[in-house]
């Protein structure tokens, strides 16, 4: 029996078995799944509408994945942005980290692990109160707060609670190495030169702010 529809998704590939397979599997699950071969459609639709989550490969026809998450000002669109590639390229993933992906899925894909990964962030997303809780970081006094990001302010509100990387990754949906992205562009961003550093300019303002049993292992 199907789950009660749940939210349309978007599926980029040039691929057209893994936009079957991953369509197919979210279809199960509830979801609404529609399908791109190529950049310009996605643009446009994701333009005209706003999924709960988009899943795209960074190598398509014309427009590649990373010239999309551009275009769609990924860091700050509503909706969490997967990037999909055959290839492990850590400059790339980092590059596409920086411009708004939301985390990096690598061909060949468990199903499973995906679908989980989908549904971890979709739910995040969607907490209200991870977003009254990224808003409070944007409304304290601290030096490059009008810097940061949406997606960062989200981890700087999981590290501002202590969260390990693993546990900040897990509230959030998105792996402990994608938060170690994040947290290396807080720090620049700020001029933190450690998470200790990263904390003090952080809670500098408001001392009645600052949290219990910080976990600054990065």
């Amino acid at each position: 029996m199907l789950n009660q529809l749940t939210g349309e998704i978007f599926v980029a590939d040039d691929d057209p078995s893994v936009r079957d397979v991953l369509s197919s599997i979210f279809t199960i699950e509830g979801y609404q799944v529609t399908g791109f071969g190529e950049g310009a459609s996605l643009l446009s639709a994701a333009r005209s509408r706003v999924p709960v989550c988009i899943l795209l490969d960074v190598n398509m026809p014309g427009r590649s994945g990373l010239d999309i998450l551009r275009e769609l000002n990924a860091r700050d669109y509503p909706a969490p942005i997967f990037i999909i590639s055959g290839k492990r390229d850590s400059a790339m993933v980092v590059d596409a980290i920086r411009n708004g992906a939301l985390d990096f899925i690598e061909k060949p894909f468990d199903v499973d692990s995906v679908f989980g990964r989908v549904r971890e962030a979709v739910e995040s997303s969607t907490r209200h109160g991870e977003t009254r809780t990224a808003s409070d970081i944007l409304t304290m006094p601290f030096r490059g707060r009008d810097l940061l990001t949406r997606r960062e302010c989200e981890v700087l509100a999981r590290i501002a609670a202590g969260a390990s990387n693993k546990e900040a990754g897990r509230h959030l949906g998105i792996s402990s190495r994608t938060i170690e992205v994040h947290r290396a562009r807080i720090m620049e961003k700020v001029g933190a030169k450690n998470a200790a550093d990263l904390v003090r300019i952080l809670f500098s303002q408001d001392r009645r702010h600052r949290p219990v049993g910080l976990n600054l292992a990065v």
